[in-house]
């Protein structure tokens, strides 16, 4: 009798315990919580029953409060979840949230409430914590204890750790060889998994970057509040992670962090397709989204970066002669918006004038007429505001300058923090810049103006919450090939599986002057623009074309100058290109090698395939076209003698009738890449 009630005492202990494990949909991730001896949460995890995190420590640290030791578990809480939800624009329009989550509740000695919340995705999995601390109306964050802890070695791809810039060129090491890293963090082990490491829904907060503590454990290391400068040794060691004296963030008495998250698939392109980061953000913040609309642009920018024009003074190149020519060719040739860098008054490049106003043009650039003309061509314009750092002197003119965009009909914006920080010392990815760039997203969204962020803060998903933030730049792009050597072949096939995980960029291709020869004896405005022997696009032309469907954003620019472009035979594919698709694919490549995408606008296709250094040939099937439809296929691509050192313009243009049953054969030259349409018969 006894051994029956113990048994029957055991049964319903074992029912009545909190779950701490959950799987992935496909039951292929598995996520197991815990407790350490001395009540540090943990979490480990195992990806087709193999060890790929081994138990890691969770939680932040904080000197006004006890947040990251001594609990116990109260609850815990399995849900299932699915659904579609639909974008105004991205990617894919249509998006599938199917994840099971694990919700626990946690109590410490000091009454401190903690609820950390797992979300598994079969493409991966997101964590985050909330938290409701008795007394204080505020707490000083110091740290975050959240580890990463590897069960083996991988190949890596990723920048520094550099709180104040995303402009460097990625590295390709070993994990257990890597220091820091900027996220997202990707990753290539052995037995032919990928994965990487990024954060979605980064609100209020400060930017995680991760920091190495042995060979394969990373910890999670925040901005800073303000800047902290570690000797002379570059930009990035001059942001280096907090030590635990420093305040990170300042949060109220009941918060919740941004999402930890880890995508994992097993192929590269896998990685590319995820739509976790999204699906880890809240459903839209807007009630009407009629009024966002992807575009392509043309603009007064690429001139200014050669040196050929500038921003302001002499040789000023946002003139109103200048500007109706722009919208002209905008409207002659299917290209929805401009954008005029230097319009503006008292600007000199990465610096403004004490006086600096948002709303004062320069003196030969007629604004009225300019967006009136813009108006009756049916042409959106973009303005420029560049604050140099200085986002006070924004702030204090924010909602007075919007309103005047607004009144003059201009409904799209790039905003820019060019220099070394932003007022006061901190950081451009504290939580300070992280406040002040929402900010600007939302007044803008009061008066429906869509935003491109320059110098802002990584794309973590947020788009979805607040589709007006379009694209954003926070990567080393065109600009670098006009001041120097500029960027490797291999730079842009990285990107996709890295920098473009957290969201769209505004790399800004389309240079058809690979050589910079049409501006060689044209006066230089400023040496580091100077093209010079070593200044040139590390590229084909057909790879400048292929990057405008690789390189994804909803705003997608061709940046060469306009004679580059006029009666050029291959701009007629920008001419075709749609921005605003309706379902992409990555359909194959490896990190850092090669990438093939092709994306969807309504009844038409446009497939984008890049290289690095080596030359490829790849075998392409045509199964993402709808069956039973004849196609005109036009291939935009490299010629037989194309490279991209010796003979970058070589190009060929071929057309031929495909169906989806075919296979095309694309052959990529050494740094090229081939343009392709689609277009229904």
């Amino acid at each position: 009798m006894k051994k029956t009630v113990l048994a029957a005492v055991a049964i319903l202990l074992a029912a009545c315990s909190p779950k701490t494990t959950v799987l992935s949909p496909d039951g292929r991730i598995s996520v197991r919580f815990d407790l350490s001896s001395s009540g540090v949460p943990t979490y480990r995890v195992e990806v087709d029953g193999q060890p790929f995190l081994v138990p890691s420590e969770m939680g932040l640290v904080s000197g006004d409060a006890n947040l990251d030791r001594g609990f116990f578990l109260i609850s815990s809480v399995v849900r299932n979840h699915r659904e579609t939800w639909r974008q105004p624009w991205g990617e894919n329009k249509e998006v599938e949230d199917s994840h099971r989550e694990l919700s626990l509740r946690l109590k410490n000695d000091a009454d401190v409430d903690l609820e950390v919340v797992f979300r598994v995705f079969d493409d991966g999995f997101g964590f985050r914590y909330a938290y409701t601390v008795p007394g204080p109306d505020t707490l000083r964050i110091r740290g975050e204890r959240t580890q990463f802890a590897f069960s083996a070695d991988a190949e890596s791809w990723s920048i520094p750790g550099d709180f104040n810039s995303y402009e460097h060129l990625y590295r390709k090491m070993p994990l257990s060889e890597l220091r820091d890293a900027n996220t997202p963090l990707t990753l290539k082990f052995s037995d032919g998994l990928y994965a990487a490491v990024h954060e979605a829904a980064l609100v209020d907060f400060p930017e995680m970057v991760l920091r190495r503590e042995d060979s394969l454990t990373f910890r999670s290391a925040l901005a800073p509040l303000k800047q902290v400068r570690r000797g002379r040794r570059g930009p990035a060691a001059s942001s280096a992670p907090a030590p635990a004296e420093e305040v990170a963030a300042v949060v109220s008495g009941s918060f919740r962090t941004p999402w930890r998250t880890v995508q994992v698939a097993r192929s590269a392109v896998g990685l590319v397709n995820s739509s976790l980061i999204l699906n880890l953000n809240e459903p839209c913040a807007l009630a009407d989204v009629s009024w966002i609309r992807p575009m392509k642009y043309i603009g007064v920018w690429w001139s200014l970066h050669l040196g050929i024009e500038s921003w302001g003074g002499e040789g000023h190149g946002s003139t109103t002669e200048q500007a109706l020519r722009y919208i002209d060719f905008a409207a002659d040739n299917n290209i929805q918006g401009v954008l005029f860098e230097g319009w503006n008054d008292s600007w000199r490049g990465s610096d403004a004038l004490p006086d600096f106003d948002f709303t004062r043009p320069a003196l030969d650039f007629d604004v009225e007429k300019v967006a009136a003309y813009a108006r009756e061509k049916g042409i959106c314009l973009i303005t420029h505001n560049e604050t140099g750092g200085n986002y006070l002197r924004f702030e204090e003119q924010l909602e007075r300058a919007l309103d005047w965009d607004a009144s003059l009909g201009i409904h799209a914006m790039k905003t820019g923090y060019a220099g070394g920080g932003l007022n006061g010392g901190a950081p451009r990815h504290s939580q300070t810049g992280v406040r002040h760039f929402q900010k600007v997203v939302e007044e803008a969204a009061e008066r429906q103006i869509m935003v491109d962020g320059h110098e802002v803060i990584k794309a973590t998903g947020l788009r979805r919450t607040w589709p007006n933030f379009m694209t954003r730049e926070c990567v080393r792009g065109m600009e670098y090939n006009g001041w120097g050597p500029g960027n490797p072949p291999s730079h842009t096939v990285i990107l996709p599986y890295t920098r473009l995980l957290g969201g769209p960029v505004d790399y800004t291709p389309g240079v058809f002057d690979i050589k910079y020869e049409s501006v060689q004896g044209k006066p230089q405005l400023r040496t580091w623009g100077r093209p010079s022997s070593e200044c040139s696009e590390h590229t084909t032309l057909a790879k400048q074309m292929a990057n405008w469907v690789v390189l994804y954003s909803p705003m997608q620019m061709a940046c060469d100058l306009l004679e580059n472009y006029e009666g050029h035979p291959a701009f007629q594919f920008f001419r075709d290109f749609d921005a605003d698709c309706d379902a992409s694919e990555a359909l194959q490549g490896e990190v850092g090698e090669w990438i093939s995408i092709v994306r969807r606008a309504g009844d038409r296709f446009f497939l984008g395939a890049t290289t690095d250094e080596t030359g490829r040939t790849v075998e392409q099937p045509l199964g993402f076209l709808r069956p039973g439809i004849k196609y005109t296929m036009t291939v935009y691509g490299d010629a037989p003698d194309a490279h991209w050192e010796s003979n970058p313009t070589a190009y060929e243009i071929t057309s031929s009738t495909v169906t989806s049953t075919d296979t095309v054969t694309l052959r990529l030259a050494p740094g090229g890449g081939a343009a392709v349409t689609f277009l229904p018969e």
